[in-house]
């Protein structure tokens, strides 16, 4: 499946949200979490994760720094200099936790990235 398809929508929010208060009990916020698992994981593993998040964030629970967990597999590594936009960090036997380079978004902004 496209990603693409699950990730507009989401970013869709994401713009919208910007000019709401602040509501999610969680860093990153629901929002990031859900766009990383759909373009970390299979459909149903994001789609599950992300609805388990998204019930989680009420009063009912205290929230806090919930790194969305994916399985990774890399397949064809090719060694060449690349901007880091991600670091995948070893949880156990095959998953990883994401977490979000903030400096590559200013990098990119200032225009010092390659394409």
């Amino acid at each position: 499946m496209n990603k693409s398809i699950f990730l507009k929508p989401i970013k869709a929010y994401q713009f919208v949200s910007k000019m709401l208060p602040a509501s999610c009990r969680y860093y990153p916020s629901c929002s990031e979490y859900a766009s990383w698992q759909f373009e970390f994981n299979r459909f149903d593993r994001a789609f599950v994760k992300t609805s388990l998040r998204i019930l989680r964030c009420n009063q009912l629970f205290n929230g806090g720094i919930d790194y969305p967990l994916v399985k990774w597999y890399p397949k064809n590594i090719i060694y060449k200099k690349i901007e880091i936009k991600y670091w995948i960090v070893h949880k156990n036997r095959d998953n990883y936790y994401i977490i979000k380079d903030f400096d590559f978004i200013k990098r990119a902004k200032d225009g010092k990235i390659s394409k």
